[in-house]
């Protein structure tokens, strides 16, 4: 077969191209021959860390993924989907844009938005609502700053453009984070459990089509070299790799895409997300066992002198690859151009394994579809292990802090109110639109965000993100386990039973033997978690290589958690609802100080061990206070979490404004007040009704203080705390908004 004439390749080629002497090898003897530099450039990007997850995949399979509630099966299509029931399901993910951001935060931001959608329509979901989670260096840097205001912005565009609610999320600041901010995003979206779409190419002859915006220069080697890289003095070079997103062409392609597939048309569809067409082809024809040939002079193009090469690695937006049934292609092309969605044949499916790719009537590619992809002849390491030598300073023992007094206690809580992590992210989710498509029943008042099912009347899902890095860092077994543990707490928190999770797992260079090892600990903790609580993993994403020459960012396995309601009228919020009423405390109450906003915050130090985690305690806490909401027990809940029981007790008198008289036990010691023991949840229940809970709780085996009662206008604490509830509230919200102005000022 005569090829193409391109640049001359050579091993040195495959080394700038992100891939290894070795692999280079492997490709030889894979092809046979010397790979062309289309060929080459499709191997770098599908043989890409971001693609293949080589250093990742055998203990992503150490993960529970099966369950009685998934529709498909884990990381089998572009996202997972678990039964809700009378024939619906949901489809959710999250996946980093974590190296774009860093680069061109607005741009970077609005692709991670505008790509997990995607993800989620392609399906044949309709998405109802997106979550994020971030995280930035200390906020006392302009360049901190530029970022928080570019990620904020291109997350709010895309999302309020396109069309869909974005609902809950986290913000942690770390100065680790000063260079590589983590920008996760996660969308769920609802499709007929009979209508799910496959990512698969079938049938011989079959032709095949790329619908959507044209293809441009834009995200070249996004993935084999952005994604799969350290921030170095070069990053900035590199704002081309960072693609650019039109959030009303993905309108537009959202209802041609669905249209399409409630047509009976669609044979197999994919997102062209990272390496572009390279992954939609390979990976499409690779699940079906079949082949394709691709005509790139067909392809439309933004610049017309593009190279094979070029095309084939372009990840610009709104692009899918769809394969139409033969016959119905007429049918296929009226629905795209009702929605004004460019839609054009590109070639079609074959019988013989093979990705054959023409230019200029020309061969520039003919690869084994299966060489290309996880599963097939795509390379699997087993990276070495070493535990990290940082925990033998940062594993002390830390003491349980200072008995403190009304002064010292008044100004701790006013800090950590005041921190960043802690406070209110009003003027971050201000900036979103929550209400578009009218199901968000709860977003800034719940622990987790509560989304209506229209299609399913009085069934509703509660969403949510979590993961406390600062554990992770510091034990990242136990990490893992609390990032579960307390997404699935969150869940409960509004009424919700957890079911599944998906996972964006953020760590730094695979390649170092102390990062790898908080990866497969981090993993261990996990599953652990999600078999103990029945939350199986339906997907996810890996981002490595989150570091820079300054900085590696603490490991982060975000845990983006579905729970089902039964019953949307029995949600609970997060904030006392009146006057008169037991405040109430669930779970194990200990005086744990490591890891915590406290230390961090009062002390300045990152010390200790993570919170012990008992998880058959925290199945317990779950069961006792899911049935105590359910049954109409428990009126509002709130999960100690961040800066512990006084910072639970005022978030919970913010919502409305209802203060809180409270005895806790003395000595006041710092690690009982503002420690962060796992297990606990704090909760508002009425008197004719404390008795029901008292009982449930004893037959739980889960321990229960009453704490006190609500009402006034104070936080008052005997003996240790009082303080009008708006004066705290004013020091919560306004601290990041003092932030953001004071560095536009200076």
């Amino acid at each position: 077969m005569e090829m193409m004439s391109e640049l001359d390749v050579t091993e040195q080629t495959a080394k700038d191209l992100g891939l290894t002497a070795d692999e280079y090898a492997r490709i030889v003897g894979v092809l046979g021959r010397t790979p062309t530099y289309t060929e080459l450039g499709v191997y770098s990007v599908m043989w890409s860390e971001h693609c293949s997850y080589k250093n990742s995949i055998l203990q992503l399979k150490t993960l529970p993924r099966t369950g009685s509630r998934m529709l498909v099966a884990a990381g089998e299509e572009n996202a997972g989907v678990i039964d809700i029931g009378q024939g619906y399901g949901v489809a959710f993910k999250i996946e980093s844009h974590n190296h774009p951001s860093a680069v061109e935060p607005f741009q970077g931001a609005a692709t991670g938005v505008g790509g997990i959608l995607r993800d989620i329509f392609t399906m044949g979901a309709r998405p109802v609502a997106a979550l994020n989670s971030l995280r930035f260096g200390d906020p006392d840097t302009p360049r901190t700053v530029y970022l928080i205001k570019g990620v904020v912005s291109g997350i709010g565009h895309y999302g309020n453009c396109f069309g869909v609610p974005t609902v809950a999320g986290e913000v942690y600041f770390d100065r680790c984070y000063t260079d590589n901010p983590l920008v996760n995003a996660m969308a769920v979206g609802v499709v007929r459990a009979d209508g799910i779409a496959s990512a698969t190419a079938k049938g011989v002859g079959n032709p095949i089509f790329i619908m959507g915006s044209a293809t441009g220069r834009d995200g070249i080697h996004g993935a084999s070299l952005l994604a799969s890289r350290e921030f170095d003095d070069q990053t900035e070079s590199m704002r081309p790799t960072v693609q650019v997103g039109d959030p009303f062409a993905e309108k537009l392609l959202l209802e041609a895409t669905l249209e399409l597939i409630d047509a009976g048309v669609v044979v197999g569809i994919q997102d062209m997300g990272a390496a572009g067409i390279s992954c939609s082809t390979s990976e499409m024809s690779a699940k079906g066992g079949v082949g394709m040939r691709i005509d790139l002079d067909k392809v439309p193009l933004r610049e017309a002198d593009m190279s094979a090469y070029e095309i084939m690695l372009s990840e610009s937006q709104e692009r899918m690859l769809v394969v139409v049934e033969r016959g119905k292609e007429e049918h296929a092309a009226r629905i795209a151009a009702k929605w004004d969605v460019p839609f054009v044949a590109i070639g079609e499916v074959t019988n013989d394994g093979m990705i054959y790719v023409t230019r200029h009537g020309k061969a520039v590619a003919h690869i084994p579809a299966q060489s290309l992809v996880l599963g097939g002849d795509a390379p699997v390491y087993v990276r070495e292990q070493r535990k990290p030598e940082y925990l033998d300073l940062t594993n002390v023992a830390v003491d349980p802090g200072p008995i403190l007094h009304q002064q010292e206690a008044t100004a701790a809580l006013r800090a950590l109110l005041a921190s960043p992590t802690i406070a209110s992210k009003r003027w971050i989710y201000e900036q979103y639109d929550s209400q578009v498509g009218t199901n968000s029943v709860l977003r800034s008042g719940g622990d987790a965000a509560v989304i209506r099912i229209k299609e399913v009347p009085g069934k509703a899902v509660a969403v949510t993100t979590d993961c406390n890095s600062r554990y992770v860092y510091l034990n990242p077994y136990r990490g893992g386990m609390i990032a579960v543990a307390e997404a699935a707490r969150n869940c409960v928190c509004v009424g919700a039973l957890p079911v599944a999770i998906t996972n964006c797992l953020n760590f730094g260079n695979p390649y170092d033997p102390e990062v790898y090892w908080q990866f497969a600990e981090a993993i261990r903790g996990m599953g652990d978690a999600c078999r103990t609580l029945d939350t199986p993993v339906t997907g996810g994403n890996v981002s490595f290589h989150n570091e820079s020459q300054h900085h590696a960012v603490y490991p982060t396995p975000t845990i983006g958690m579905l729970g089902l309601i039964d019953d949307v009228s029995t949600v609970v919020g997060n904030a006392f609802t009146q006057a008169d009423q037991n405040i109430v405390l669930l779970g194990w109450q200990r005086e744990e100080l490591g890891g915590s906003e406290y230390m961090k915050v009062i002390r300045h130090r990152v010390l200790g061990d993570a919170p012990s985690l008992s998880i058959d305690d925290e199945v317990r806490l779950q069961r006792c206070v899911l049935d105590a909401i359910r049954s109409g027990v428990v009126r509002a809940a709130h999960d100690c979490a961040e800066g512990g029981l006084l910072v639970c007790l005022a978030e919970m008198c913010f919502g409305r404004g209802i203060g809180a008289d409270v005895v806790v036990d003395t000595p006041h010691r710092a690690g009982y007040l503002f420690g962060e023991a796992q297990s606990r949840i704090v909760v508002e229940v009425s008197d004719e009704r404390i008795g029901d809970l008292r009982a449930a709780a004893q037959e739980a085996g889960v321990p229960m203080e009453v704490l006190g009662r609500t009402g006034g206008t104070t936080l008052h604490v005997h003996d240790l705390i009082e303080v009008d509830v708006e004066d705290l509230r004013s020091t919560y919200e306004r601290a990041l908004p003092n932030i953001m102005t004071s560095e536009v000022e200076s």
